[in-house]
């Protein structure tokens, strides 16, 4: 059997109603900062529990010009996670500032308990990730940032929908920042982003930096970026946001079923799932036993298991100049050699779980 990892091809199988709304859309030529947009931004709004929602042209926008529009800029410091995709620090430096981090816990978020030793006076914003679909402690997190006047940038792009007792990722910042990549939970066609914010002038200055800095076609307020989510983007995304409630509940439930089983296998071990969270597992990642060897078996298998990441962000080449040393952050690094990544998308069978779990229990079994 083989289980592959990518769902793309069975969710965007069954589109003549999708082709059909395109196909009516392209002769309005209304391709930029269209009506369909502004459609997609109040459903967006509306689905994570903001005032507003603003459609750029990826997650790393949405970070980005969140950062930016609060003043974030050359020389200051923002503290993140060590333990995060690349587009996280990469936004960060984007606008001259310096990423500071700290180490993760095995939920793969930032350990909040180590945020406040590492503010100094450079620091001017923090950016806790939603990694894998997990929620950053942003009921303890948010307290140490008012008490030192710091803004918050949630990075939610793995975790639309998670939440922290009922309370949606993106909702507890200034601005909250998430990504339609194709291999989101909620995706379009191409790359393409969201900032929320419950911030009438972050939103008044977030749309100024999205759109070159123009007030209207002739007055330029304030230099800026072009990042608009593509309206044909948008067109997509609405046909697929009132999916986006049922996907992450069968991510949620697909997650249980593995939680399961594989919990009862001795060398598996199972991240916390705190009672307080709503993960919905945009990645379904847990600790095992001689994962590469595991790792192998699986492909070897037909199961297409990934590891998120095997290099440390910190450790590599490209960020080097932060001057940062091997060791210095242990659970990231005891991370990177022992998590395992298994398909857990909403089109995954119970046939294909079961395969998993078998071919796990079968590696451990040997001999």
């Amino acid at each position: 059997m083989k289980v592959r990892y990518s769902y793309l091809p069975q969710q965007f199988a069954d589109t003549d109603d999708l082709w059909a709304q395109l196909k009516a859309f392209v002769p309005t030529g209304d391709f930029t900062l269209g009506k369909p947009l502004t459609q997609f931004e109040q459903s967006f709004a509306k689905l994570i529990g903001t005032k507003h929602a603003i459609g750029v042209g990826s997650g790393t926008d949405a970070i980005k010009l969140g950062l930016k529009a609060l003043g974030v800029g050359h020389g200051d410091e923002v503290i993140t996670t060590a333990n995060t995709f690349i587009a996280t620090v990469g936004a960060i430096n984007e606008i001259g500032a310096r990423p500071v981090f700290v180490d993760c816990d095995d939920t793969f978020c930032m350990n909040v308990d180590q945020v406040e030793a590492a503010i100094t006076p450079k620091t001017k914003a923090i950016v806790p990730v939603h990694f894998t679909g997990y929620m950053t402690d942003m009921v303890k997190l948010m307290p140490i940032a008012q008490k030192h006047g710091l803004p918050v940038v949630e990075d939610a792009c793995q975790s639309i929908l998670g939440a922290q007792n009922g309370r949606n990722a993106g909702t507890w910042g200034n601005t909250g920042a998430f990504s339609l990549h194709p291999l989101k939970n909620l995706n379009v066609w191409s790359d393409g982003g969201v900032i929320v914010t419950d911030d009438d002038k972050l939103d008044h200055q977030l749309r100024l930096l999205r759109n070159h800095g123009m007030r209207n076609r002739d007055e330029i307020e304030l230099l800026g970026y072009n990042s608009r989510l593509d309206t044909i983007q948008a067109v997509v995304g609405n046909w697929l946001i009132p999916q986006t409630q049922s996907i992450a509940d069968r991510r949620i439930a697909n997650a249980a079923y593995f939680d399961s089983q594989l919990g009862q296998i001795r060398q598996i071990r199972i991240p916390p799932r705190r009672p307080d969270m709503r993960i919905v597992y945009h990645l379904y990642i847990v600790f095992a036993e001689q994962r590469d060897e595991l790792l192998k078996y699986c492909i070897d298998r037909g199961i297409e298991a990934k590891v998120h990441y095997p290099v440390p962000l910190y450790q590599q080449d490209g960020l080097k100049f932060l001057g940062y040393k091997a060791g210095q952050f242990p659970v990231t690094d005891a991370h990177t050699r022992s998590i395992i990544t298994f398909p857990c998308d909403q089109h995954l069978s119970r046939e294909e779980q079961d395969y998993v779990i078998e071919t796990v229990r079968s590696f451990y079994g040997r001999g």
